[in-house]
C-alpha cells in the first residue's frame, strides 16, 4: 500500500491536482434536471464501452437522450459508432420514466434504472457530485491487485464491490481524499488521464 500512496502524494503535490480539483467543481455543478439525466444516460452508455468515445457521444446527443424517439436515438447512436445501439436505447428510453423523480442513491438507482449497475451507479453519482461512492473497474481492480491490496476477484457482486470500496475508503481516509478525488488520482496513475 505505501507504494500507492507515495504515487498519489506526488501526484497531490503536481498540476494533476489542478486538473482533478476542476474536474470535481465540474461535477458538483450540475443542478439542472437536465444537465443530471444527461449524465446518467452517459453512464447508461460507459457499460463495457469506452468512456471516452462515450463523452463524444454525449457531446453529439445532447437533449436527444430527452427528445429523441427509440428508433431516432438508436440510429443516432449507431451513426455515432456506440457498440450496443439496440440495448442500450431503450434502457435510456426506459431510465426517461425517472427523469423528474431521480433518487441519489446507489442502491435505489441500481435497482430502479435497467442498465445501472454498482459502478455505473456510482459513476453516476460521482459525476453529479457525490463524493462518497467508489468507482471500481478493471484499471481500478488492476491497480489494487499490482499493489497486493486485493486478490483479483472472478466475478464482481455486489459484496465484493463493497468489500472493495472498503479498501479503496482506506486508502482514501490515508490520503485525506475522498473516494471521488482518489477515484480521479488512481484513474490518472492507470491511464495517464483524468476523464469523468
Amino acid at each position: 500500500m505505501q507504494n500507492l500512496l507515495k504515487r498519489v502524494e506526488t501526484l497531490k503535490q503536481s498540476s494533476v491536482k489542478h486538473i482533478i480539483d476542476s474536474r470535481l467543481k465540474e461535477f458538483k455543478s450540475l443542478k439542472e434536471n437536465r444537465s443530471i439525466f444527461n449524465e446518467l444516460c452517459f453512464c447508461l452508455l460507459t457499460a463495457n464501452y469506452s468512456a471516452e468515445k462515450a463523452i463524444v457521444i454525449q457531446q453529439k446527443i445532447g437533449n436527444g437522450f430527452l427528445n429523441l424517439s427509440e428508433d431516432s436515438l438508436r440510429l443516432k447512436l449507431k451513426e455515432l459508432g456506440y457498440r450496443y445501439p439496440n440495448i442500450r436505447s431503450s434502457y435510456i428510453i426506459e431510465a426517461r420514466k425517472h427523469y423528474k423523480k431521480l433518487e441519489f442513491n446507489r442502491d435505489w438507482l441500481v435497482k430502479n434504472v435497467k442498465g445501472l449497475g454498482m459502478k455505473e451507479s456510482s459513476h453516476f453519482l460521482r459525476n453529479i457530485g457525490y463524493d462518497d461512492y467508489a468507482i471500481i473497474d478493471f484499471h481500478i481492480i488492476d491497480l489494487l491487485v499490482d499493489n497486493q491490496l486485493i486478490t483479483r476477484p472472478n466475478t464482481i457482486t455486489p459484496k465484493k464491490y463493497i468489500e472493495i470500496e472498503n479498501v479503496l475508503k482506506e486508502i482514501g481516509s490515508k490520503l485525506c481524499l475522498s473516494l471521488a478525488e482518489l477515484d480521479l488520482y488512481l484513474w490518472y496513475i492507470e491511464t495517464g488521464k483524468v476523464l469523468k
